[in-house]
């Protein structure tokens, strides 16, 4: 594409062919249609093909024709300015964020509460939108987010872990935490366990390096006077790798509220009563990213 010898042209002229030849090649309808005087018009359209080296116009024929040159010019051009009007169509609706690619970090208790019907929402307004998911634990998201690698991150973070990092941050939702039992426990005839009931129990916690907040858990657990007996032999980081070990007998897990939109066969979730312990997931983004898609998902984040 020789952009230089391209840059000598201009659109209105092609515009004012195409108008021509879309009025029957009648420069006086032409000039009607565009507002103008038929004399200036003329006077475009030879500036034209003086500038394309060809005639566009039979003017020897009545009524005037397109010249074998004209016809090949009239097809391409008229292509060339469909493409050009569908890009400018395109470019402002990906200003206002109505398409385009948005990146998001975030872990399974997102993906299990209340990311999916904020994605479905998402969804059903910016249906343009290519949307890409990845399930990272808090500092993988953090780093993701302070690279430019993903958009927005959700997970349970402490706003502490934010500060002086260039992000914002939202609360989108809270969720307390649950036990999870072999459907054959004991304890599985409750309807709640009471905290101090788990003291004697194997328990398997996501891995705290990667979910640092289970930490106020084993703080509680303190404070109510024991300390819990950690599965240390087996450690897991996802929720239906936690939930398999439960069913294996390995242990007793505690893990999110979330969990029970997950259906696994051979466990129970009961609550857990003296545990008054509440989790924020938070939406966390960069102050200075200037995603217009980005921006349409954190107006439809105010409205949830």
């Amino acid at each position: 594409m020789d952009l230089l010898s391209l840059s000598t042209l201009e659109i209105r002229q092609i515009c004012y062919f195409l108008m021509i030849v879309k009025c029957d090649n009648s420069f006086s309808r032409a000039a009607e249609q565009l507002h103008i005087e038929r004399p200036p018009l003329s006077q475009r359209i030879r500036a034209l093909e003086k500038r394309l080296n060809v005639e566009l116009f039979d003017r020897r024929q009545r009524p005037l024709r397109l010249t074998p040159a004209g016809r090949v010019f009239w097809e391409r051009a008229q292509q060339a300015l469909e493409q050009m009007d569908q890009a400018i169509a395109q470019t402002q609706r990906a200003a206002k964020g109505e398409i385009g690619h948005l990146t998001v970090g975030l872990s399974s208790s997102a993906a299990n509460g209340l990311f999916s019907e904020l994605l479905r929402r998402f969804c059903d307004r910016y249906p343009s939108v290519t949307i890409a998911l990845q399930e990272l634990t808090v500092e993988q998201q953090l780093s993701a987010i302070e690279s430019g690698q993903i958009d927005i991150g959700f997970e349970v973070i402490s706003p502490l872990q934010l500060s002086d990092r260039g992000l914002e941050w939202q609360v989108v939702d809270e969720e307390s935490l649950v036990v999870v039992l072999p459907e054959a426990h004991p304890l599985a005839a409750e309807t709640t366990v009471a905290l101090t009931a788990l003291a004697p129990e194997s328990l398997i916690l996501p891995n705290l390096q990667a979910f640092p907040f289970y930490q106020t858990f084993l703080d509680r657990c303190a404070l109510a006077g024991f300390q819990p007996r950690l599965v240390e032999n087996t450690t897991a980081t996802w929720m239906l790798t936690i939930l398999s070990l439960v069913v294996a007998g390995v242990g007793l897990a505690i893990l999110p509220s979330n969990v029970l939109n997950l259906q696994r066969k051979g466990v129970v979730y009961r609550e857990i009563s003296g545990l008054d312990l509440v989790r924020q997931m938070l939406a966390v983004w960069r102050s200075d990213s200037n995603s217009a898609t980005l921006h349409r998902l954190l107006l439809l984040l105010k409205e949830t």
